[in-house]
């Protein structure tokens, strides 16, 4: 049976950020190496085609309440492909809070050797955030923390990154948004309560082994940061079999176990899928059935860039 529980309001608290306490805001993805551009704006445009990118993520399902997560983004190189555009848009849910990201991205790569390549990102954007208090099963109701709803606060985003690859290894870092927005002050006097945007640091890398024609092996990692929580670090191992099936598995270090799969439904479109399994006291405690990832990425090319793109990274 799902379960209606308060706790939502302290989670939200956690969420947004307050004077004492924090936690990381931005939404998570197992999938992270096939959404790179919503981390990293400096990836914008490196696939060397038009690529779009749309992931659905449920976490905690069964749970009311519980993250929700979808993403659209489209990027691609401009000209003699030195420079990337792109587009990215996020909605990202938690309980009764319902926060919409837009964000521009940019990127400029110069050759730093005859296979390196490193590109220099910026994104610039804004995000709403809708938060309704009512929805709330509250422990206190007088609880002033909770008395005013928040209605469309718009807030700005300024972010940056940089990204190296080769044919076979890519590593990159970022702050995909350098303003910590204070989003309300329940009151006047010195004991307020502000909500604050938490800086998040990322760091990406991973490398591609060719075992033989028909196999390719990547491990790639994922490092997050922020003030106040948990250093948070993704260890996934992908396998490409004969271009078409990825097979995978992850671990997100003392949080999560991870299965993922995905399909090369042709040239232009690839499908996949992940599911993950909380190892905490929330997946002991709480009643959920895990966490679902799906994403579709689709790629315009011509024959000519569909031999030049890398296609596992």
């Amino acid at each position: 049976m799902k379960k209606i529980v308060s706790v939502f309001g302290f989670l939200l608290i956690l969420a947004l950020g307050t004077t004492s306490l924090s936690a990381q805001q931005d939404p998570q993805y197992t999938q992270y190496m096939y959404n790179t551009v919503a981390i990293n704006p400096a990836y914008a445009g490196n696939r060397g085609v038009t690529s779009i990118v749309g992931l659905h993520r449920s976490q905690w399902v069964g749970l009311d309440g519980a993250p929700r997560t979808q993403s659209l983004s489209v990027h691609s190189p401009i000209g003699e492909g030195k420079v990337g555009l792109g587009l990215s848009i996020v909605n990202d849910a938690l309980g009764p809070s319902q926060e919409t990201y837009v964000g521009a991205d940019f990127s400029y790569t110069i050759n730093t050797s005859e296979n390196g390549k490193l590109s220099f990102g910026l994104k610039a954007g804004g995000h709403i955030l809708d938060v309704d208090f009512t929805k709330l099963t509250l422990f206190d109701v007088t609880d002033p923390r909770f008395s005013q709803n928040i209605d469309n606060k718009l807030s700005p985003i300024i972010g940056a990154g940089l990204y190296y690859h080769t044919d076979n290894f890519y590593a990159g870092v970022s702050v995909p948004n350098l303003i910590e927005t204070e989003h309300f002050d329940t009151s006047s006097n010195s004991s307020s309560v502000i909500a604050r945007e938490r800086i998040h640091y990322y760091g990406i890398m991973g490398y591609t082994f060719d075992i033989s024609d028909q196999l390719k092996f990547k491990p790639s990692t994922l490092v997050k940061m922020v003030a106040g929580a948990p250093l948070q670090v993704d260890l996934t191992a992908n396998f490409l079999v004969m271009e078409k099936l990825h097979l995978g598995a992850a671990y997100r270090w003392s949080a999560a176990l991870s299965g993922l799969v995905g399909f090369q439904v042709s040239d232009s479109m690839l499908i996949g899928l992940a599911y993950d399994r909380e190892s905490t006291d929330l997946g002991d405690t709480f009643y959920n059935d895990g966490s679902f990832e799906v994403f579709l990425r689709f790629e315009l090319f011509n024959e000519y860039d569909r031999m030049l793109t890398p296609r596992f990274f």
